[in-house]
């Protein structure tokens, strides 16, 4: 969407991203966790129990590529870094966790293109 800055951009694809979550049965435990060397846009338990760690990406066109193409390796080091953080701070280090990809394609209309990428990737360290 034009005009939008970068950071509105992002906010404006993680709020779509926890609304699709919503939606379909998961429960946003944190959003926008922040740790020593790592960081995680969502955490979110899915119906069956997982701890789902999800990355947002968010484009308001293709000129710098597909959106889920960004989450390149050093991005999902630093992902599972904060998922891990997290699972410790929480003491939920044995409970099953997987990593997901959310990538968003807004319009200038305002309507949206969202993909979901279940078990986007395995653990990074």
């Amino acid at each position: 969407m034009k005009g939008m800055t970068n950071l509105a951009l992002g906010t404006r694809g993680e709020e779509l991203a926890a609304d699709h979550l919503q939606a379909a049965g998961y429960r946003i435990l944190e959003r926008n966790f922040r740790s020593k060397g790592g960081e995680v846009d969502i955490v979110a338990q899915d119906s069956g129990g997982t701890m789902v760690f999800v990355e947002v990406k968010t484009r308001s066109s293709l000129a710098f590529g597909l959106p889920q193409l960004a989450v390149t390796p050093r991005k999902q080091r630093q992902i599972a870094k904060g998922a891990l953080s997290w699972l410790a701070r929480h003491r939920r280090q044995q409970q099953a966790a997987r990593f997901d990809v959310i990538a968003i394609l807004l319009h200038d209309t305002g309507r949206f293109d969202l993909e979901h990428i279940i078990n986007a990737f395995d653990l990074a360290y």
